[in-house]
């Protein structure tokens, strides 16, 4: 036995797709929405409604405008997918990094001390680490708390850190952007020649796989810099650390 069809009135669709009446109408004129069939006065419309709904709502969700809903929905229709394109755009889309925490004024201080001042607070606002919405908190990394925590816990000020951090972030943008120039230009210009199903899938499933091989790369780089750096620097350290503890150098 076959599964039983559904049929929406416009209000019972628009309920179901959680949107306005007048923007399930206002997708009829713009093509975006097949029209209903009609039973005496009533317009008719089908589970096929609602699911091209939920479609045009993620990809308004995922940054796209109505009149690039237009193109990918008449590629879709004339056989070039867009079932495809949401497919890789998750994989894409995925974080790379940790998830946030939920943290409370107490936990900050407990943590920080009396570093948590308001230069501090409006400083790891703007860096985007911590974000204020209602009076909560949230930190965007679990683990960048942690390792921020574990540095001020040495001995290295809040302050120092974040103005760290912008050196960091705008050295990790330069590296992030040549990591995605050679997909560009080695992986995902062969497939914009051939945009198949086959070609889009592989191109989602090997930036899924590539995943944690670049973090790897980026971690044994930065690991071969500080060799280099700790080369460099470690005889005037220790040249430092021996003035130091001579007592001969000691002042009366």
């Amino acid at each position: 036995m076959g599964d039983e069809v559904r049929e929406y009135l416009v209000a019972e669709l628009a309920e179901a797709a959680a949107v306005p009446v007048r923007t399930v109408r206002y997708y009829q004129e713009r093509g975006l929405l097949a029209s209903p069939a009609r039973r005496g006065r009533h317009a008719i419309y089908a589970d096929t409604h609602l699911e091209r709904l939920r479609l045009i709502a993620d990809l308004l969700a995922r940054g796209h405008s109505l009149e690039g809903i237009c193109d990918l929905l008449a590629s879709a229709e004339q056989g070039g997918g867009v079932t495809e394109l949401l497919g890789f755009e998750s994989v894409a889309a995925t974080a790379w990094g940790d998830n946030e925490i939920t943290i409370d004024m107490d936990q900050l201080f407990a943590r920080f001390d009396d570093q948590v001042t308001a230069e501090n607070f409006a400083e790891a606002i703007a860096l985007g680490y911590l974000n204020v919405e209602d009076g909560n908190f949230t930190f965007t990394s679990g683990r960048l708390l942690e390792t921020v925590t574990a540095l001020v816990a040495a001995g290295i000020p809040l302050a120092s850190i974040l103005r760290l951090a912008w050196e960091l972030e705008a050295a990790f943008d330069r590296i992030a952007f040549a990591f995605v120039q050679q997909f560009r230009t080695h992986l995902l210009r062969p497939v914009l020649d051939d945009p198949s199903k086959q070609h889009i899938d592989h191109l989602g499933q090997t930036l899924d796989e590539l995943r944690p091989i670049v973090r790897q790369v980026g971690d044994e780089l930065f690991a071969r810099a500080m060799d280099r750096r700790i080369r460099i620097d470690l005889p005037e350290i220790s040249q430092q650390l021996s003035e130091a503890n001579d007592p001969s150098t000691e002042t009366s």
